[in-house]
């Protein structure tokens, strides 16, 4: 292991400690049980899991717009608009 230090406000160490006698476990174990909760979370592995699991969830709905107008509506006006104009190369 590699030793770090931390910062924590008053009030998030209180609420640790508080956990930590209650779990009977050391703030550094809570502290890296939180870390690999959020390092798990967040892994690319994880969100699609995620969105696996999310998929056809909507599929039922009768109460939602019909998305392929709208996406079809939406590049007729990007379409119709002109697009951003050049920077001036002069500066006044």
């Amino acid at each position: 292991m590699v030793r770090t230090q931390i910062y924590l406000t008053e009030e998030e160490h209180r609420q640790l400690h508080r956990l930590s006698r209650r779990r009977r476990e050391s703030l550094s174990e809570l502290i890296r049980q939180a870390i690999d909760d959020m390092l798990k979370r967040h892994s690319s592995g994880h969100r699609l899991e995620t969105l696996r699991q999310a998929r056809g969830i909507w599929k039922d709905r009768e109460d939602l717009p019909d998305f392929a107008r709208l996406r079809g509506e939406l590049e007729r006006d990007a379409v119709a608009q002109p697009g951003p104009r050049e920077p001036s190369s002069r500066r006044g």
